[in-house]
């Protein structure tokens, strides 16, 4: 029984003293101030405060603090902004994959223009093709060959679709 009651007084001591230490603080935006809904996050084991963000209107979006500061780094090179899946491989953080286009299908989804990739972290972007597919839902990169990718492409949302 002591010890019951030692662990409940113990738990509401740190209850209460959490509230003390975070009553002072305040929310606050830390950004990205651009990008619209976030469709596709991805990070590397190999590189734990490296993550990449792909947002329906935004394009995509790298942090190198774990969420610190984010920096817009396909503006220079995608045709579209919606992004709907990104991958880094596993076997080179330096290679990570951009599906375009919205994956979540609705009324008003922005649709992209096939697979982009960067072998360089995201400092520059290649256009691979699919860019009739229009949304892509995932993008999959082989473990050990960063060149061979599966990608799930949805297509056109109101139209019978062309074969590729």
């Amino acid at each position: 029984m002591r010890f019951l009651l030692f662990l409940a007084a113990a738990t509401l001591f740190a209850a209460t003293d959490d509230a003390k230490l975070l009553k002072d603080l305040k929310y606050r935006s830390i950004g990205p101030y651009r990008g619209g809904r976030v469709t596709a996050v991805a990070g590397s084991a190999a590189q734990p405060d490296t993550y990449y963000f792909g947002a329906t209107g935004g394009g995509v979006w790298k942090t190198t603090n774990a969420g610190g500061t984010w920096s817009p780094i396909s503006d220079a090179f995608f045709k579209t902004g919606s992004v709907g899946a990104l991958a880094v491989a596993e076997s080179d953080p330096n290679i990570v994959y951009a599906g375009m286009g919205e994956q979540a299908i609705r009324g008003n989804a922005s649709h992209g223009d096939g697979v982009y990739k960067s072998i360089d972290a995201g400092r520059t972007w290649t256009h691979l093709g699919l860019a009739d597919t229009r949304q892509i839902g995932r993008v999959r990169i082989h473990p050990k060959n960063p060149d061979i990718v599966y990608v799930c492409a949805l297509g056109h949302m109101s139209r019978p679709q062309r074969r590729i």
